[in-house]
């Protein structure tokens, strides 16, 4: 969420930047809103002044015997209590009516971010290892998988619908050895903290991360009202909120492998083949929580934590720079990880890292307190794949497939596959 002070004193800083995104501008309109709410409260402090005062005239004007004005002040003060009384319900409302409009503004991207109006206007920052040379035409991944019996879309169909798969044998394995592989780097070589998170949250926690009310139809909701997290983004983030931090403690660094269910309303008819896009899926989450002055520095260490993932599996990948039509909704900036995959002849996205600034902290109410500093400040957050798990495996399907349809696999997974070199049928 923005902050309505600066929105006052920068209207058109944020009409530039929602312009840059894309967006009609809504400063006119916010702060419009903002100065019915001001002037509401100003008057609700001058009806409590005067019925103060009043009251106490009251006194006055019987010690000196004059009733016809004690009456009238009687009068005047049962009016303001009348007024009063009505008061904070018209303040709530006004109050609601100015946060609901700033809750669907997305975040202001930082200068650097590159204009544009889709993926075709990202920057490509850097690209990462050779493509492989096959002697053979190679496969897309579910080729690969429903050959050696162990990808099973139409059973996972039968029980589920579609965008689910029963993964079985082998490559149900690789799945978990890709997580306990990214978890145990992240952990004892990128310094974040394992964590177990719930994985149904309340309201107020896919408030807090910018889920709701935006991204309600991409959204899965139990009956009891709870939602199932989209990402562990969520419970990681949301495990600060509320809180008035130490700043000698941060940064702050969670990881989570989680299991992660969208629905993928507003993906329809893409990706509708395969493992590439479902509606459960696991992911290992990278978050960090750090002061103001931090958050830059940290969008390139996350970055490069995932892209050490992928570089230890072997993978070639880019990493390109999100333009700022195609960054998400609470981004100030986002790094994209592409990883390569022959049987598609693409790049696709694995991981996606972001700096959101004091977005999130400010929709949480997360502050800090920096050393000898009485004010506190928002925290700033930062949350990034490192990675998808269902990706990775479609990845390290299609650069290690060998031409009878067998996967070799990666040096670094060999110990978490009790020695397997090769999945075969």
């Amino acid at each position: 969420m923005l902050d309505i002070r600066w929105i006052r004193e920068n209207p058109e800083a944020l009409d530039a930047g929602l312009a840059k995104r894309g967006a009609e501008p809504q400063s006119a309109g916010l702060i419009a809103l903002d100065e019915e709410r001001r002037a509401h409260v100003t008057k609700v402090q001058e009806a409590q002044s005067r019925r103060n005062s009043a009251s106490k005239e009251i006194g006055a004007a019987m010690g000196q015997g004059d009733t016809d004005k004690a009456e009238a002040l009687k009068a005047e003060v049962g009016e303001l209590k009348s007024f009063l009384q009505n008061a904070e319900e018209t303040e709530r409302q006004l109050n609601a009516k100015l946060n609901d409009a700033l809750s669907v503004l997305p975040n202001i991207p930082l200068d650097d971010v590159p204009e544009g109006a889709d993926e075709n206007d990202n920057v490509e920052l850097r690209k990462v290892g050779g493509l492989p040379n096959f002697a053979f035409a190679p496969k897309e991944h579910f080729e690969l998988g429903e050959a050696l019996g162990m990808m099973d879309f139409e059973t996972a169909a039968k029980m589920s619908g579609s965008r689910f798969t029963l993964l079985k044998g082998g490559l149900a394995r690789l799945e978990r050895a890709l997580g306990q592989f990214m978890l145990d780097m992240h952990t004892g070589d990128h310094g974040y903290m394992e964590v177990n998170p719930p994985l149904m949250v309340r309201d107020d926690a896919m408030y807090g991360t910018g889920q709701l009310p935006k991204f309600t139809e991409d959204l899965y909701q139990t009956k009891e009202g709870h939602w199932l997290i989209p990402t562990a983004e969520v419970s990681l983030t949301n495990i600060v909120s509320g809180e008035i931090l130490d700043g000698e403690t941060l940064p702050r660094r969670y990881t989570a492998l989680t299991p992660c269910f969208r629905s993928e309303a507003g993906s329809a008819g893409r990706d509708t083949k395969g493992y590439l896009r479902q509606h459960q899926f696991y992911k290992v989450e990278m978050v960090s929580i750090t002061d103001e002055d931090s958050s830059i520095a940290e969008l390139d260490r996350m970055t490069k934590c995932a892209e050490t993932v992928l570089e230890k599996l072997g993978l070639p990948f880019r990493t390109m720079m999100l333009c700022t039509g195609d960054m998400g909704f609470g981004a100030r900036k986002t790094h994209d990880i592409e990883v390569w995959l022959p049987g598609q002849n693409a790049y696709r996205e694995i991981s996606s890292c972001s700096t959101c600034g004091d977005f999130q902290g400010r929709r949480m109410n997360a502050r800090y307190r920096a050393k000898d500093e009485k004010q506190t400040k928002f925290i700033h957050s930062l949350n990034g794949s490192g990675v998808a798990l269902g990706r990775a495996l479609i990845a390290v399907m299609e650069n290690y497939q060998n031409e009878d349809g067998s996967i070799r696999v990666p040096e670094v997974l060999k110990p978490y596959m009790g020695g397997l070199e090769v999945i075969a049928a």
